[in-house]
């Protein structure tokens, strides 16, 4: 079989394309930083973004170059319809608001460990910190490299040069524009990969000769008989039914503990914005993942009908291919700056997320006194650290960074979701339970990833190596943990003076909106009880042998 590669006939389009696009970034950046006032405006864009622009954002930093790039290569790979990864994310969406983002919004918190350090005390804000930090730095890893790939098929630079260039470009307009700049560029940067993604995807789908060329999304129904004929098990679910459990808890709960869209939520200038902003992001995640979900799907078409094949160490490229054997050049060099615009805005988040993290969550609450002058400047500082550290450690990454997003997601789930939802709806959550439920269960998960320690793993072959499969045990150990822990000792003499209990029930009342407190409310002992059994029992059901494949 001859393998189809992607060329771009004139790399100048590209350049043009691209350079366009930075110098863009640059004057948004640049011209919104001006609005910054104050620190507190830095990292919450003086709570002032609209519900449209705050939906366009939170998107685009969701999005990430495993749009164009990471998860078609998966579907191409595995022929695995991903419409199932895709419930999971949709779930936690609404579960953002609802759950914790409108609590966490009416308390004025910066980051989930800013609630953390609020509710829990500063030593289980800083091991949730340093969680959270592994988590963005693992996240945005994979979109650091992926640039800096781009850059070099591009420009023909070698690697170490374009992930230089490509990571000082990105760090420079985020550290300038901050959260101002950061949520107007991530607004403007899902405008360009929707744009650049979907369209061209119709052109495709049509030269195919699909007949719902027009609405890529969800119109490429005709094409599946032939499909079928061509790939008959594509749509099969080719794994157990642990597998596809385990997606709740890595991606509808994971999502929940991701800071950089948490900080999203804190940037709304009320909760009525926060609420529809969460509304627009449901509505462009849907059109573009439906969409990836769509050019995965073509490049299995393409494979098995067209008599050319693509390489396996191309897979990640078939977004390129596909435009280059269907479309025009210039229309490459427009998907390819696409393509950036999706890594870049999840970086930018991400080091946005980091720079918090170090300034607000760490230094500030070391040295509380600091002037507002100083903490721009570490806040400028912080960002910049955290995209060198991005950068040094993309120079010679671990071997599992394909999967190192994934991965983040479950990490999110295990540390920094759970503490949020019993935080914000159950008042005997103590800091005693929050901090061993963080450590232990996440020092597990990455033990139990098949990266750490080969022998010792949740499920086994194709599907432990995709990264999800410890999240289904790791979750619940970690609510688990924390609701039995906590029973325990606010029932000790010798720790309940330690624990502030009237002072954190009247927060979760607050947060709330309550007026007035209420030593019944979110007080319920039996609902500890039940969500402690209930994770015991999947924790048995994660362990036992059977079911993942």
């Amino acid at each position: 079989m001859q393998y189809e590669n992607w060329v771009l006939e004139s790399p100048v389009l590209g350049m043009i394309f691209v350079g366009a696009s930075f110098i863009i970034f640059y004057a948004i950046g640049w011209y919104s930083q001006r609005a910054t006032k104050s620190s507190t405006d830095y990292w919450t864009a003086g709570r002032s973004i609209g519900s449209i622009t705050n939906g366009l954002g939170m998107a685009s930093s969701y999005m990430s170059l495993a749009t164009f790039m990471g998860v078609t290569a998966l579907i191409l790979n595995l022929k695995v319809p991903f419409v199932y990864m895709w419930i999971q994310f949709t779930l936690s969406i609404p579960l953002i608001t609802l759950w914790y983002g409108t609590p966490l919004r009416r308390m004025g918190a910066f980051t989930p460990a800013h609630f953390v350090r609020e509710r829990y005390g500063r030593r289980t804000s800083y091991i949730t910190v340093v969680f959270m930090i592994l988590i963005m730095v693992m996240y945005a890893l994979g979109q650091m490299i992926g640039v800096a790939k781009v850059f070099e098929m591009l420009f023909g630079f070698n690697y170490m040069v374009a992930l230089i260039c490509g990571g000082a470009l990105i760090v420079g307009y985020v550290t300038i524009g901050g959260m101002y700049g950061t949520t107007y560029n991530a607004a403007f940067q899902m405008i360009l990969m929707g744009v650049a993604f979907i369209i061209p995807l119709g052109a495709i789908m049509k030269a195919m000769g699909g007949t719902g060329w027009y609405f890529p999304p969800l119109l490429y129904s005709d094409m599946v008989p032939d499909m079928l004929k061509a790939v008959p098990d594509f749509f099969d679910m080719k794994y157990g039914f642990k597998w596809y459990l385990a997606l709740i808890p890595c991606f509808t709960i994971g999502a929940m503990g991701l800071p950089h869209l948490g900080m999203r939520v804190y940037t709304a200038s009320n909760l009525k914005t926060a609420r529809g902003a969460m509304v627009w992001f449901t509505f462009f995640c849907g059109i573009v993942f439906c969409s990836t979900y769509t050019m995965g799907f073509s490049g299995v078409f393409y494979q098995a009908t067209s008599g050319s094949g693509i390489a396996p160490t191309d897979f990640d490229k078939i977004t390129l291919i596909l435009n280059s054997v269907y479309n025009p050049a210039w229309v490459l060099a427009f998907v390819i700056a696409g393509a950036i615009a999706a890594g870049l805005s999840t970086i930018s988040a991400n080091l946005m997320a980091i720079g918090a993290m170090i300034a607000q969550d760490i230094i500030a609450t070391i040295k509380p006194d600091l002037s507002d002058k100083t903490m721009k400047t570490i806040g400028y500082c912080a960002i910049a650290g955290g995209g060198a550290a991005s950068i040094l450690i993309a120079i010679d990454p671990p071997t599992f960074l394909v999967v190192s997003i994934l991965w983040a997601f479950g990490l999110a789930g295990v540390t920094v979701a759970p503490l949020v939802i019993l935080g914000v709806w159950w008042k005997p959550a103590n800091r005693y339970g929050a901090s061993i439920a963080c450590l232990v269960s996440g020092l597990a998960y990455i033990i139990v990833s098949p990266y750490i320690a080969p022998n010792i793993v949740i499920g086994g072959g194709l599907e432990a190596k995709v990264g999800m499969t410890g999240s289904l045990f790791c979750v619940p150990l970690t609510f688990l943990l924390h609701t039995v822990i906590s029973m325990i000792t606010e029932r000790m003499p010798g720790l309940m003076a330690k624990i502030p209990h009237e002072q954190d029930k009247r927060l979760v009342d607050k947060i709330h909106g309550w007026a007035d407190y209420s030593d019944q409310r979110y007080n319920n002992t039996n609902a500890g009880i039940i969500i402690a059994v209930v994770s015991a029992l999947i924790c048995i059901y994660a362990i036992l042998p059977g079911g993942w494949a």
